[in-house]
């Protein structure tokens, strides 16, 4: 809960200025009761109606303060609870983006997405009507009892007497309602899992007929979640007429009590139905401090969850200071006895040493699972090497700041990923150095223009989530252009054209050509037709280097390299698709 206040600190006038309108509401909460009694035993009473006027407008003028003061007060608050809302979703989602890969291999999307939503909407009625709301519930039982020994201290201890019993009451409430709560916001994180894993490949499920299977499980997502709230409805059922049934009763021992100090002389007619009056008015603010403590166990169950991910550290961080523009690498790469493993000691790479100069083109070739993916996974630090070094110009990629290592590497993958926009948005990816025209002649050098003359609005054509409107050779596309836009000075392609047609990988050769030029480069592919003019091939087999030369070289050898290209080109020696990779002279 103290970590919670502490995003009430930015609006603490706002708070304070609320906290002083219920503080005066509590006060004016009192008039009415007690102006009763007056008009009762000093007026009524006597046959006095002379000043009943006065104080039934006294009466209304308080209750008209306490609306308009209750306006502005609840008003306020709510409009500092949106803001508090804004600022931990904005943190949520800051920390998000510095996480490292690693946590989302082991965390689903949905249960994320209910951090920064659900959970965070959890909070809102806290800030809005629980934290500063308490004080004025609180206020209001102590004006009411103070004004209750007042007025007959004897009465008052016997409208006292129902407490402790109200108090076991809600002891055992609170206890059951916590848990509820927590399974609610559980079960709430399972069913956003479900859903966006579900929705996400929606396709698969159609084509494979599972649709029924999935239905299935859903519904026992959803059951799961209903009884947990059905848990927490029961628990609410019992309460509040406990609570009315205590209320009742007091009414019922203060009216005996009452009557009888009333015959003995003791207690006049206005005092018993003042007393009344304030003990309906006692018991409401304690219903409030339970409804209030139910808010807040709503919400400490959501910000165990938010806080949990917040305190996630950040174990890739930037160690490195970034200067005033990102430097612009050589683009030499050392690789110097690199160990990883993604768990424990199960090792992906093994002794990887390998030097690459500024300006080479390497292909790195292997069986699926040989680590290909992992090696460039390191450069870009999405992962830290578990022994030995990677360096980058002579430099300790730990030593980089990220944002300048990052600067230096554009990536094209086998699964380009394109962002709900435009084409030429997803060609400049928010950079605002990027103009137009350079966007333009990137689409023009890669070969993208045939593919934009076909569409109605050009670069300005509008890009739906994934992509799902562009092919993957239009995607393919896409990320060349964006790789050239931004000018990196090391260039990786992951597959880059494994699922693209004989056509558009013909585009994209032309695209290469332009895009490779002065560029260190490092190209993954299974296709060994495509990397036949790289500098180097490196083999990968099982996490270790095992050979290394040009095309030729290798085929000479005899080795691993031969066997995959055998396996690949038996029935097609002579190749009929050239190299992605042009040679230097072309």
């Amino acid at each position: 809960m103290g970590r919670l206040l502490t995003y009430l600190k930015p609006y603490r006038r706002s708070v304070a200025i609320s906290l002083f309108l219920i503080f005066v509401i509590s006060a004016l909460k009192l008039v009415g009761p007690y102006l009763t009694k007056v008009a009762i035993d000093d007026h009524i009473a006597r046959g006095d109606v002379s000043g009943l006027a006065w104080i039934s407008a006294f009466y209304v003028f308080a209750l008209v303060a306490q609306f308009v003061l209750s306006y502005y007060q609840i008003y306020l608050m709510n409009v500092t609870g949106q803001r508090v809302m804004f600022d931990m979703r904005r943190q949520i989602f800051g920390h998000l983006q510095a996480l490292q890969p690693a946590f989302f291999d082991k965390n689903p999307v949905g249960r994320l997405l209910t951090r920064v939503t659900t959970d965070v909407d959890a909070l809102n009625e806290l800030f809005t009507s629980g934290v500063v709301a308490v004080f004025g519930d609180v206020f209001t039982l102590a004006g009411i009892m103070v004004v209750l020994l007042v007025i007959n201290w004897k009465l008052a201890l016997v409208s006292f007497s129902v407490l402790p019993a109200l108090f076991l009451v809600t002891l055992v409430f609170k206890l059951r309602v916590r848990d509820s709560y927590r399974k609610v916001r559980t079960r709430v994180a399972r069913i956003n899992a479900f859903l966006q894993e579900s929705i996400t490949g929606m396709r698969v499920i159609q084509l494979f007929l599972q649709e029924r299977r999935k239905v299935s499980e859903f519904d026992g997502s959803n059951r799961a979640h209903m009884e947990a709230n059905l848990e927490s409805v029961f628990y609410y059922a019992l309460f509040y007429p406990a609570v009315e049934i205590l209320s009742a009763v007091a009414v019922g021992l203060m009216l005996w009590y009452g009557g009888g100090q009333i015959f003995e002389g003791a207690l006049t007619l206005g005092a018993l139905v003042a007393f009344i009056q304030y003990a309906e008015k006692f018991y409401k603010p304690i219903s409030d401090l339970t409804e209030k403590f139910n808010i807040l166990q709503g919400a400490m169950a959501s910000s165990e969850r938010i806080f949990k991910l917040l305190d996630t550290p950040v174990t890739i961080g930037s160690e490195g200071a970034p200067g005033e523009a990102p430097r612009v690498a050589a683009g030499r790469i050392d690789f110097e006895g690199v160990w990883f493993a993604y768990h424990g000691e199960d090792w992906v790479l093994r002794e990887i040493d390998l030097r690459i100069a500024p300006g080479e083109r390497i292909a790195i070739v292997g069986h699926t699972g040989a680590g290909k993916t992992t090696l460039t996974s390191l450069l870009l630090r999405f992962y830290d090497v578990s022994r030995g070094a990677l360096r980058v110009d002579g430099r300790n990629v730990r030593d980089w700041n990220l944002v300048e290592l990052r600067c230096q590497f554009a990536v094209v993958l086998q699964d380009v990923h394109l962002f709900s926009g435009t084409i030429a948005s997803n060609i400049r990816l928010g950079d605002r150095s990027i103009t137009d025209e350079a966007v333009a002649e990137a689409a023009r050098r890669v070969n993208l223009e045939p593919i934009l003359r076909k569409l109605a609005r050009g670069l300005d054509e509008e890009v739906k989530e994934r992509g799902v409107t562009l092919s993957a050779g239009e995607r393919q596309l896409v990320s060349f252009a964006r790789a050239l836009a931004h000018d990196p000075r090391i260039l990786i392609l992951d597959e880059a054209t494994s699922s693209v047609d004989t056509d558009t990988e013909m585009l994209i050769r032309g695209a290469l050509e332009r895009l490779l030029i002065g560029r260190t480069s490092i190209v993954i592919a299974h296709r060994l037709s495509t990397i036949q003019k790289a500098d180097r091939i490196v083999v990968l087999h099982k996490g270790r280097i095992r050979e290394v030369g040009s095309h030729q070289e290798l085929l000479a050898a005899r080795g691993i390299y031969y066997r995959l290209y055998q396996l690949q080109y038996k029935e097609q020696e002579a190749g009929t698709s050239g190299s992605l990779i042009p040679s230097r002279s072309g």
